[in-house]
C-alpha cells in the first residue's frame, strides 16, 4: 500500500521539484501540492495525506503555526518541516508543535525516502547536520547568546501576538491598548531585535528563543 504524501511550499519551482523527486520513489503517492496554508487547509477538508512536507515561510500563515493548527484538526497527520533555515530554534519550534521531522530543501532523493519511511513508522527524522547542531546547543556550544535583546513585559505580549499573526487592531483589542501604542511597541521590538519588518521580528525572536 502506497504512502500518501502532500507538499506545501510557496516557491512553485521548489514545489514542482520536490513533487518530481517524490514521484520517482517506490510506494509513494503524491496526493496534493499547495502554495499556501489556506490551500492546504482547503485540500485537507477533502482528503488528508499520511505525510505532509511543510515549508516554514508561507505567504499567509507560517509553517510553525500551521503545524499546530493542522495537528489539532488531524492528529494522525505526520508533518516534516521542509525549509532553508538551519537555525536550531526553527527545528525545535516545529518539533514542539508536533512535527515528526525536519529536512533542508537541498535533501537528496534517497534522504527524502528515508525521512518518509522513518516518519511513516512513527519515528522522528532529523538530518545528521541538524542532530549535531541540536546536540552542540544542548552542550552549550552555541554563540547565539552573544546578543540577547531585553524586552519589557508588554513588548513580549505584543511579540507573541505578532507571532500569532494578529493584526495591529486585533493586538490592540486583545491587550486593551490603543493602535498607536501597539505600533510604538512594534517599533521598539524592531529596534531592539534589529529587524526590518514583522517577518524579521519572528525570525530573530525564534533565533534568540524569545518565543
Amino acid at each position: 500500500m502506497s504512502i500518501k504524501v502532500s507538499i506545501t511550499d510557496d516557491h512553485y519551482v521548489v514545489l514542482r521539484g520536490i513533487e518530481t523527486l517524490l514521484k520517482e520513489l517506490p510506494n509513494i503517492e503524491v496526493l496534493s501540492i499547495h502554495e499556501s496554508a489556506k490551500a492546504t487547509l482547503e485540500q485537507f477538508e477533502r482528503k488528508v495525506p499520511d505525510i505532509l512536507f511543510l515549508d516554514i515561510n508561507l505567504p499567509d500563515i507560517n509553517g510553525i503555526v500551521l503545524t499546530k493548527q493542522l495537528l489539532k484538526l488531524y492528529p494522525s497527520l505526520k508533518i516534516i518541516g521542509l525549509t532553508n533555515h538551519e537555525d536550531v530554534s526553527f527545528v525545535k519550534r516545529m518539533l514542539d508543535n508536533g512535527a515528526y521531522g525536519y529536512l533542508l530543501k537541498n535533501a537528496h532523493k534517497e534522504e527524502l525516502l528515508t525521512a518518509i519511511e522513518t516518519v511513516n513508522n512513527g519515528k522522528c527524522y532529523l538530518q545528521k547536520e541538524m542532530q549535531r547542531k541540536i546536540l552542540d546547543q544542548s552542550l552549550g556550544k552555541h554563540t547565539n547568546a552573544a546578543f540577547q535583546p531585553k524586552l519589557t513585559r508588554r513588548e513580549t505580549e505584543v511579540l507573541k501576538a505578532i507571532y500569532e499573526e494578529l493584526t495591529t487592531q486585533q493586538i490592540a483589542e486583545k491587550l486593551f491598548i490603543s493602535v498607536k501604542t501597539v505600533e510604538a511597541h512594534r517599533m521598539n521590538i524592531m529596534s531592539k531585535l534589529g529587524a526590518k519588518n514583522s517577518v524579521g521580528i519572528i525570525k530573530i525572536a525564534l533565533e534568540k528563543q524569545l518565543l
